[in-house]
Parts: structure tokens; sequence; C-alpha cells
């Protein structure tokens, strides 16, 4: 009871404290530097020398060499390109997803969202792998493995609320990429449960999902590939934590979370964000916290990733008035040896 009562003072100081004006990119620690003063949605080589981001949502694809720091655009030469995210594959070639062409947020984001395969080579056109799908994927660094998941706005046989999630290889051998051994490994049947593949681990035997649930919320979840068992790892966290970002050990991820929002008392759920590192121990309770920029006024960080060894993340500055997946540039966050 003497815990409960210090905690509620505690968290009643918080919600009296506003939060801080200004810019949170003028007040950073000495562990975090900007990459780029532009771009979202940003994706590490397996090799870890570039990282590879969105110029903005709908729009082209670009990469960074980490060690000389030179951009180059890897979209360019699509007209009106429209791309949300780009990703790399183990062979150093690109996923990108997006539709083919842009109509409104909602329908291109939702109904004609699809996968696409881009070379390495340059000069490179994107060839799309017929398959439609919902937000993001989870792709291996290891593997062709790739995950995704459909709602009825992608495959209208789903009924209305419905989400599955389905795992399959991408196949270079023939004369084009195509998707192979493609299956479900997860379905939901109602909106209490609408769910995004993130990351395999522990050998792409695991995967991360998130569950998107009604007002807004959202929880971290794991599955075993070959049990099929899931494990709800955000479970007593409450409100909103969007698995992003995992940890080559597998034992932890970042996770995109309002919890700095919640015990101040007051939160815009995926508006007020900040990145979290989550330990996958199925309690919820290892819970820390890595980036302020929240604590300002207006500001969020999202859309984390972690590098294959471990020893950086990337991640975006965004704006807590903007939808999810918008950012005004690269960050690199070094974690301590």
């Amino acid at each position: 009871m003497k815990l409960l009562f210090v905690l509620s003072l505690a968290a009643l100081a918080w919600a009296q404290s506003p939060r801080k004006q200004g810019n949170p990119l003028d007040a950073l620690p000495k562990n975090i530097e900007v990459l780029t003063h532009f771009g979202e949605r940003a994706d590490f080589s397996p090799g870890n020398d570039e990282v590879a981001f969105m110029a903005k949502s709908f729009g082209d694809a670009f990469a960074i060499n980490l060690k000389t720091r030179a951009i180059r655009c890897l979209t360019c030469s699509v007209p009106g390109a429209a791309f949300l995210r780009v990703m790399h594959l183990s062979t150093g070639d690109y996923i990108l997803i997006g539709p083919e062409k842009f109509s409104d947020i909602r329908t291109s984001r939702g109904r004609d969202n699809e996968l696409w395969f881009l070379s390495k080579r340059p000069g490179s056109k994107p060839v799309k792998l017929g398959q439609k799908m919902s937000e993001g994927a989870a792709i291996s660094k290891k593997s062709m493995l790739i995950a995704f998941s459909e709602t009825s706005g992608q495959n209208p046989e789903l009924p209305r609320g419905a989400s599955n999630l389905l795992v399959a290889e991408i196949d270079l051998s023939g004369a084009a990429p195509a998707l192979k051994n493609k299956h479900a490994v997860l379905s939901s049947p109602d909106n209490s449960c609408t769910l995004e593949a993130q990351d395999f681990f522990d050998n792409d035997r695991k995967m991360t999902y998130t569950c998107y649930e009604p007002k807004g919320l959202a929880s971290v979840w794991t599955i075993d590939l070959q049990t099929k068992q899931t494990t709800n790892q955000s479970r007593n966290i409450g409100s909103y934590n969007e698995v992003e970002g995992i940890f080559p050990d597998g034992m932890y991820t970042c996770v995109e979370s309002d919890q700095q929002g919640v015990r101040m008392g007051a939160t815009k759920l995926f508006r007020d964000i900040d990145i979290w590192k989550l330990r996958l121990d199925g309690t919820g309770k290892s819970f820390e916290r890595l980036t302020h920029f929240n604590d300002y006024e207006g500001g969020k960080a999202s859309n984390p990733v972690v590098s294959t060894d471990g020893r950086l993340m990337a991640f975006q500055f965004a704006r807590s008035g903007d939808e999810a997946g918008v950012g005004y540039g690269i960050l690199l966050y070094h974690f301590k040896k």
C-alpha cells in the first residue's frame, strides 16, 4: 500500500511537469549523432556498412554509406516513385514496400500496398513480387525468409477485421524474383488483434510482431515458428507498445512506447512515443528507456533498427502531430561496449 502511494505521488508530480520547449536535436546526449537531415524508416545492411531509408512517405529510397557518409538514390530512375519502406535482403539486394502509384493516403497505404524486389546492381528497376500486404515486413539478415501480414483490405477473401501473418521465401533462381513456400503461421479472426510482422530472431526460428488493438492500443508479441506458440512480451505494461528492431542476441528488442506519457498522466498513444528496450522474457518487467525526445513538446523518436553487431541503433526524429512513420532525419545511437 505504501509503495502504491509513493508511485501515485511520483506519477502526480510527473503529470504536473510540462514538457520542455525547444528542439531535442539541440540537446543530444554524446552517444547520439545526426546521420541525415531528412528521411525516415531506416534499415541496416547485413554487413552494417550502410543504412537505407526513405526520403519521405510515398517517395524515393536512399542509402547512406556509414564510412564515407555518401548518399545515393536507389529509386530516382522510377518516375513518380511512391514507396513507403526499403529494407535489405541478406544478399545485399533490397525489398521495397508501397503502391505502384499514389492515389490517396488511405488507399495507397492500405489496399494498394505491395512487395517489390530491387537488385543491388546499379540502374536496376523494382520488380513486383505479386503480393499485396499490410504495413511493414520482417526480413531475415541471414536467409531469404520474409514475413508480412494481410488484412481484408489487401485480401478480400478475409472477413472484415481479420488478419493473417504469412512467412515465405524470396526465390532469385528463376527469370524473375518470386515468393515461394508461402504459408500462414498465425491468424486473427477480428480487429481485437491486427497483426504486423517485425523481426526474425533465434536463427529465424522465432519472430516478433505487433498486435494492434482497439482504441489505439498495441502490444509486443513473439511467435515460435516451429511450435506456433505465442507470447505476450509487453504484458501488464499497457497502452501503446509497438515492437521495432531486434537486438542480435534475440533477448531484447526495441519498442516504440508511450510509457513516459502514461507516467506523465497524459498520452496520445502513438503520437507520444519514445524508444524503449524490452527484455523478451514474457514478464514485461524489464523495460528501459533509450531516448527522451518526447520530453519536448511536440517531439518523439520512432522506427528504431539495431545493427547486426549490436553496436548501433538507427532511428528517426519525428513530430507527435504527424502520422506514424513520418520522420525528419535519421540518427545513430551508439551503445556502450
